[in-house]
């Protein structure tokens, strides 16, 4: 065996009349189990070639099956069904459920959350299904951002990847700062900020180490407490509902939807519902992850559907719920909601103070700080991936595509990992000012990135139909189809509009000084004219076109070659399952 061979590399040759093709394939299972956990010298070594370890539905309609594998992502599909799972369900629950709704609350009372939260979650469950059917076919390196530079235009495709990576750049230094207020709740004086920040900030540096499989541990295990503890949350609030806590609390009596009728349903009518909206956006931050997640994943096609379904009963479930009930149980005049910061303002550690069960607060709390974490991982997954497709298609220095042995994209996380340092500046006296500027550089990238979701699948449902294609052939399809998408455009363009009118109107009025009125629009409206800079950089650099739907490229990354013929055999012989098998399967799989 030569040494090639030796280091897990394997060399596939298709002869054909006129010329041969030579496609390497790299083994990981070929090297010691320390490289593969990235824990000796070896494993920081870039992998020779990409593992074409993804399975292709339908390899029997190729001509060259080798190229079809060859065309994968460098990255190694190590994540396992139940990761994915757990991604979807649990991935983006954090702050902005735990602390973020009291703020909601407080603009918006009871019903102005459960409006913005309800449609926003519709909005999330289109664009969910719409980046399923797309990442399921093309499991690409990149997800959305590599899509976009496809189906809509590679300058704008630039403008968004990168303002994408700033959004996670900023957010892993301001979720170390978070997991210091989150600690504080046992104590402020237990020991200084920077020494919290270094502990957190190494705690993710070493869990990064270990790469996809120590980011997809995490979510799973962390995704686990968080359901826990929302569904133990929720059982306990529909006790104290009834009025079944302890005497003497403040449930201890029928509540019912007293704090509905005073002091009302709407904390600050109209704006205060347009303030919501735009907390409600943010806080499902991270949905789109489950697209970059598929191309490590070594078959998409049979543990994406759920992970895409996983979204909608996280959404109704979870989150629907949880707010009714906080809804319910804590006015939008509660003090702590203005007074309170960190885990003091959460409506769960609230509400179980006022039933008087202080040990699970505690639970709470800490789960508060895991989930921190958790976001802080997920920023440093979704950056580096981008970062890689951005250095693949030529709008990033080359070696940010440096993929080691290990499946880690090395240079892209020694990038975004340094980016946890700016947390420090929260340790001096204007670093409040500081953040609060870095935060509106990105404080719109996410509904730039659900914008493009949604624009790639319009384009993508075009090319598709335009080059002789049937929708039979797509091994999932969106619940809402094209016009699912088409909502989603809408409403994210109502959302900016409402950014819009609360950064110029605030809640209160606006301010008789014009200097903060402009720095209040700039603060929540900065992504904007970055997003044109760069836009306006990656025209002038590379000088590119949307192209029209006959010139799409539908074949490169692409993982299922089913005719429609086999595609309505499976359909069919899915069909002939049991009633509860099927109803299983769609609520749940495909």
């Amino acid at each position: 065996m030569d040494s090639k061979s030796e280091k897990g590399v394997v060399e596939i040759s298709t002869d054909s009349v006129s010329r041969v093709d030579k496609y390497e394939f790299y083994d990981p299972s070929k090297e010691s189990i320390w490289t593969r956990v990235g824990l000796n010298l070896e494993s920081f070594k870039r992998a020779p070639g990409t593992t074409g370890g993804q399975v292709i539905a339908g390899q029997h309609n190729v001509e060259d099956i080798e190229h079809v594998q060859a065309d994968g992502p460098m990255l190694q599909q190590k994540l396992k069904p139940r990761h994915l799972k757990m991604i979807a369900v649990g991935g983006s629950i954090g702050t902005g459920l735990f602390v973020g709704s009291g703020l909601a609350l407080r603009q918006g009372g009871p019903v102005g959350v459960l409006i913005a939260w309800v449609l926003i979650g519709a909005m999330l469950v289109n664009i969910t299904q719409a980046l399923g059917e797309m990442a399921i076919l093309y499991p690409v390196s990149g997800g959305f951002y590599t899509l976009a530079v496809r189906f809509l235009d590679p300058s704008f495709a630039f403008s968004m990847g990168w303002n994408y990576i700033l959004q996670w750049a900023v957010t892993l230094p301001l979720e170390l700062t978070v997991a210091v207020t989150t600690v504080q709740y046992w104590g402020e004086d237990l020991m200084p900020v920077a020494a919290w920040i270094t502990i957190f900030w190494m705690i993710i540096i070493v869990l990064s180490i270990f790469g996809t499989v120590a980011f997809a541990e995490e979510e799973f295990w962390s995704s686990c407490l968080k359901l826990l503890i929302v569904v133990m949350f929720v059982i306990i609030g529909i006790i104290c509902v009834c009025g079944g806590a302890r005497s003497g609390s403040l449930y201890d009596h029928y509540i019912g939807g007293s704090f509905w009728q005073e002091p009302g349903p709407f904390a600050n009518g109209f704006k205060g519902v347009c303030a919501v909206f735009v907390t409600a956006a943010f806080s499902f931050a991270g949905t789109e992850i489950v697209g970059l997640a598929a191309s490590e994943t070594p078959n998409p096609r049979e543990t994406m559907p759920s992970a895409v379904k996983g979204t909608f009963w996280r959404i109704t479930i979870i989150y629907i719920t949880s707010l009714t009930i906080i809804g319910l149980l804590v006015p939008y005049t509660e003090t702590r909601l203005f007074g309170g910061s960190g885990s003091n303002a959460s409506p769960f550690v609230i509400i179980l103070d006022n039933a008087r069960i202080h040990g699970l607060s505690h639970l709470v709390n800490l789960t508060i700080c895991i989930s921190v974490l958790s976001i802080g991982m997920s920023s440093v997954y979704a950056t580096s991936r981008t970062l890689v497709a951005l250095a693949e298609t030529g709008y990033a220095p080359n070696f940010f595509s440096y993929v080691d042995k290990a499946g880690r994209p090395l240079f892209a996380l020694i990038f975004i990992l340094a980016c946890g340092a700016i947390a420090y500046v929260n340790t001096a006296a204007a670093g409040d000012v500081v953040f609060t500027w870095l935060l509106g550089l990105s404080a719109l990238s996410t509904l730039f990135t659900w914008l493009s979701i949604c624009l790639c699948h319009i384009r993508f449902r075009r090319a598709w139909k335009v080059q002789g294609h049937s929708l039979e052939e797509l091994p999932f399809q969106a619940l809402g189809g094209v016009w699912g998408s088409w909502f989603g455009v809408i409403l994210i363009i109502l959302v900016l509009i409402a950014q819009f009118y609360v950064a110029i109107w605030p809640i209160g009025g606006m301010n008789p000084n014009p200097g903060l009125v402009a720095q209040g629009f700039f603060q929540a409206y900065l992504a904007l004219p970055i997003m044109i800079l760069f836009y306006i950089v990656g025209y002038l650099w590379k000088r590119t076109r949307p192209l029209r739907a006959h010139e799409i490229d539908l074949d490169t990354g692409r993982k299922s070659w089913l005719t429609v013929e086999e595609m309505r055999e499976y359909r069919a012989e899915r069909a002939r399952a049991p009633f509860y098998i099927r109803i299983y399967r769609m609520l749940f799989t495909n």
